[in-house]
């Protein structure tokens, strides 16, 4: 059986195995709202939008921490084992926490995985050569939706009280969406078509690239456990020099060391490639700005890109909202 397939299959074994609630309460016995977990902060804030007051939404891997190598920790796991719901990426994002999700699922405890929807679309998800899946799927805001409509419906039947307020919510923030993804499109398209090619860190961005129409190309792999070897540099920077890309771009969750290993090659073959800004790959900026929401998030991406590429973008995003100036 493909590595694909079986991934889908476990994932709906899982969810035949441990359904949505028929009921659930929207407080707690002892009063307030419910708890809500989940794994990153790009699921952590659906939840929010989605929820609304009804719930107490935290993720547990944030700001510039990197979850493909995230080990959970104690304080972590009994943040899970009192959430009354479980949300994780899946497509082997959280590998260091498969563990601990998959006994939780097994105790009984709501879990699930966003990715659920998109998985039943198997020429969507992407994968490398080694068959290494691509969970990277919220940068295509297209796709994200998808994790949306999966977060909706388990509120709906958790807390089937309060379907009507879930729903409206889910429905204004896909609204949100569909303005931030076609931005993204416009944005991205604006640059000249000779430079527009993404070259980052590690291939977190194959999602934004089918998308939006940009080419990319990674120092590593999907994972950042995979290591760049000195081939793999030297490949990139002649790249770099024959198609004279003007910027390169460093990632808030990972480290610059192989990014400016690429421009120390370029110059030396007389090419001067300057570093267009952080992007934010596997992590959200900084909580309570507006970079800290996946809107912002994604805005700050596009944004950022688009004007270090020469292409054409408001200095402050779609929403004049980022809070510095992309490449400033």
């Amino acid at each position: 059986m493909h590595p694909l397939l079986r991934r889908s299959f476990f994932c709906l074994a899982l969810l035949a195995a441990f359904p949505f609630a028929a009921c659930g309460p929207q407080e707690k016995a002892g009063g307030g709202p419910y708890e809500v977990v989940a794994t990153v902060e790009m699921i952590a804030d659906i939840a929010r939008e989605v929820a609304g007051d009804r719930a107490v939404v935290n993720g547990i891997i944030g700001e510039g921490v990197d979850p493909h190598l995230y080990k959970p920790t104690s304080t972590d796991v009994k943040a899970l084992q009192a959430a009354d719901l479980i949300f994780y990426n899946g497509l082997m994002l959280e590998g260091k926490m498969s563990d601990v999700l998959v006994r939780l699922a097994g105790s009984g405890k709501k879990v699930f995985a966003v990715t659920e929807a998109i998985l039943d679309d198997s020429d969507y998800v992407i994968s490398d050569e080694s068959e290494h899946y691509d969970p990277h799927v919220w940068m295509d805001v297209r796709g994200w939706k998808k994790a949306v409509a999966v977060v909706e419906r388990a509120l709906c039947e958790f807390d089937p009280a309060h379907a009507d307020s879930y729903q409206e919510n889910a429905a204004a923030y896909q609204e949100s969406l569909t303005r931030l993804d076609d931005y993204a499109r416009t944005a991205i398209a604006s640059i000249p078509e000779a430079q527009r090619v993404l070259v980052t860190a590690h291939d977190a961005f194959h999602y934004l690239s089918r998308a939006y129409g940009i080419e990319v190309r990674g120092v590593q792999g999907i994972s950042t456990e995979s290591e760049a070897g000195v081939k793999d540099i030297e490949t990139l920077v002649s790249f770099l020099v024959e198609r004279k890309i003007p910027a390169v771009f460093v990632e808030s969750s990972v480290s610059d060391k192989n990014v400016r290993a690429l421009l120390e090659g370029a110059a030396a073959k007389g090419h001067r490639v300057v570093i267009g800004g952080e992007l934010y790959s596997d992590a959200m900026g900084p909580a309570d700005t507006y970079e800290g929401t996946y809107i912002g998030m994604i805005d700050h991406n596009v944004t950022t890109i688009t004007r270090a590429l020469g292409g054409t973008a408001p200095e402050k995003g779609f929403q004049e909202k980022l809070s510095v100036a992309p490449g400033s």
